[in-house]
C-alpha cells in the first residue's frame, strides 16, 4: 500500500509527463500548421541516383509507393509534408573527361520521367511561381539541380542546354576539381589546388549563370571559391546541402565568416542531415541537427537558413530523422527551442523563394546581354578523350600557308613543293 507521500509523488510525476506530452503535441501541431501554410523546400535529394544504382533508371521496374529501401518514397514524402524538392542529377567524379555529360542527361531524363509517371504526386517545376502552384495543388514541386561542374564538360553551351532542360541549380564542383574550380578537398589537404579558387573560365561561368537565371550552389567547393563567388555573383547564392563549420569542423561545412557574407549576399545555407557533417562522427540525432539551425541563426540571422537533407545520398542519418517523413519533428524541435512562426516559415521555404525570385530578377535584368560563347582554352581541357574541333590548330608553317594536314598529306605536299622548286 502506498503512503500519502508516495501517492502525491506518483501523481506529480504523471502530471509532469502529461504536461510534457501535451507540450510536445502542441509543438507538433504548430509545426504541421506552419507546414500547411508555407511550402517546405528541400535543397538536395539523391533519389535519382538510387534509381540508377538499383534499377539502371528503368522506372517501369519501380513503384515509388512501395519502394522501401530508400529514404524517399511517395508515402514518406506526404507524411513529411515535403512541398518542393530539388532532385540531384548527380554522376560521380570518375565520369569526368569520359561520359559525365551523357550520364547527367540520363539523370535529368529520369527526373522528368518520374514526374510523368506520378503526376498526382509530382509537378515538374522550373520557377518560384511553379513551387507555389504545386503547393496549392498538394503536389511536390520537382526541380533539378546538377551536382558537380564536371557534368558540364567545361562547356557554357552545355550549361545553357541543361537550363533549357529544366535544370535550375549547378553545384560548381563535387568532390573533385574541375578544369576551372577547386573543390572542398583542397582545404582538407587531400587534393592540391589547381586554380587558386576559380580560373578565368570559372569566372565566366558565374556571370553566365547569373545571365540565364541558374542558381549557383557552393556546396562542395573550396573556401576560396566560396569567397570569390560571393564577390562576383550579381545574384544570391545557395549552399544546397551544407551545415555550420563552427558546430562540426568538417571542410564540407560553412565557416562563420562565410555565413556572414551569405547574409550580405542575401543567399541561403540549407542544412545537411548527414551525420558526418552534423557531429563529425558516425552518429547524430535530431537535436544536434537543430544545433546547426540555431548556430546559423545566431551568426547570420534566420533569413539565410533552409533545409538540405541530402537524403538518399548518404549512408548515415540522425536518429529522429531517419527518412523524409521526419521533417515535421525537426520543425517541432525548432519551435520548442523558441523559434517564432515567422522564423520557421522563413526556413521552411520563404528564404529559398526569396533567393529564387531574386535570381530570376537578375536574369530578367540581363535579358539584353548576349550569351557568352568564348570557350575554355583548349590547353586547359586537353586529354585523350577530347577532340579539338573548332579550336585553332597550331600552324607549323611560318608563312601561314600550311594549316592542318595529316602526316601523309604533309609529306606529299612537301615533296610536291620540292619538285616544283627543282623544276624551276
Amino acid at each position: 500500500m502506498l503512503s500519502g507521500g508516495s501517492v502525491w509523488g506518483t501523481l506529480l510525476v504523471l502530471s509532469c509527463a502529461l504536461k510534457l506530452s501535451l507540450t510536445q503535441d502542441e509543438h507538433m501541431n504548430n509545426a504541421l500548421r506552419l507546414m500547411s501554410e508555407t511550402p517546405l523546400i528541400d535543397g538536395h535529394n539523391d533519389l535519382p541516383w538510387q534509381l540508377r544504382m538499383k534499377f539502371n533508371n528503368q522506372l517501369n521496374k519501380v513503384d515509388l509507393y512501395t519502394l522501401n529501401n530508400t529514404h524517399t518514397n511517395i508515402p514518406k514524402i506526404r507524411e513529411g509534408r515535403l512541398a518542393a524538392q530539388f532532385w540531384a542529377a548527380y554522376v560521380p567524379c570518375d565520369t569526368q573527361y569520359k561520359d559525365a555529360a551523357r550520364q547527367t542527361l540520363e539523370q535529368i531524363d529520369v527526373i522528368h520521367r518520374m514526374c510523368m509517371k506520378y503526376p498526382e504526386a509530382f509537378m515538374f517545376a522550373t520557377s518560384s511561381k511553379d513551387i507555389l502552384d504545386a503547393f496549392s495543388q498538394n503536389r511536390t514541386a520537382s526541380l533539378i539541380g546538377v551536382e558537380g561542374g564536371h557534368s558540364l564538360d567545361s562547356s557554357l553551351g552545355t550549361l545553357r542546354t541543361m537550363y533549357h532542360l529544366g535544370v535550375r541549380y549547378l553545384t560548381l564542383t563535387h568532390s573533385c576539381n574541375t578544369p576551372w574550380a577547386d573543390n572542398w578537398l583542397v582545404d582538407s589537404g587531400a587534393e592540391p589546388s589547381q586554380h587558386n579558387g576559380l580560373s578565368e573560365f570559372g569566372k565566366q561561368l558565374i556571370f553566365e549563370m547569373n545571365r540565364i537565371g541558374m542558381l549557383i550552389d557552393l556546396a562542395h567547393v573550396s573556401e576560396k571559391v566560396m569567397n570569390q563567388v560571393l564577390e562576383l555573383s550579381k545574384a544570391p547564392v545557395i549552399f544546397s546541402h551544407s551545415s555550420a563549420y563552427a558546430v562540426c569542423p568538417h571542410k564540407r561545412n560553412v565557416p562563420d565568416d562565410v555565413l556572414r557574407k551569405v547574409q550580405d549576399n542575401k543567399g541561403i545555407v540549407m542544412v545537411n542531415f548527414y551525420n558526418d557533417y552534423v557531429t563529425c562522427s558516425n552518429t547524430a540525432n535530431l537535436s544536434q541537427v537543430a544545433d546547426h539551425f540555431d548556430h546559423i541563426k545566431n551568426v547570420a540571422g534566420h533569413s539565410i537558413i533552409g533545409f538540405g537533407g541530402d537524403y538518399d545520398g548518404v549512408g548515415r542519418v540522425p536518429v529522429g530523422l531517419e527518412d523524409v517523413s521526419k521533417y515535421p519533428a525537426l520543425v517541432a524541435e525548432l519551435l520548442r527551442r523558441g523559434w517564432t512562426d515567422a522564423e520557421v516559415k522563413a526556413a521552411l521555404g520563404d528564404n529559398l523563394l526569396r533567393v529564387f525570385r531574386e535570381v530570376e530578377r537578375v536574369r530578367d535584368s540581363l535579358n539584353g546581354t548576349a550569351p557568352d560563347d568564348l570557350p575554355i582554352p583548349y590547353e586547359e581541357v586537353k586529354n585523350d578523350c577530347r577532340t579539338s574541333y573548332g579550336y585553332p590548330v597550331p600552324n607549323p608553317d611560318s608563312a601561314g600557308t600550311i594549316l592542318s594536314l595529316s602526316p601523309l598529306a604533309l609529306v606529299l605536299t612537301l615533296t610536291l613543293s620540292s619538285l616544283l622548286s627543282w623544276s624551276l
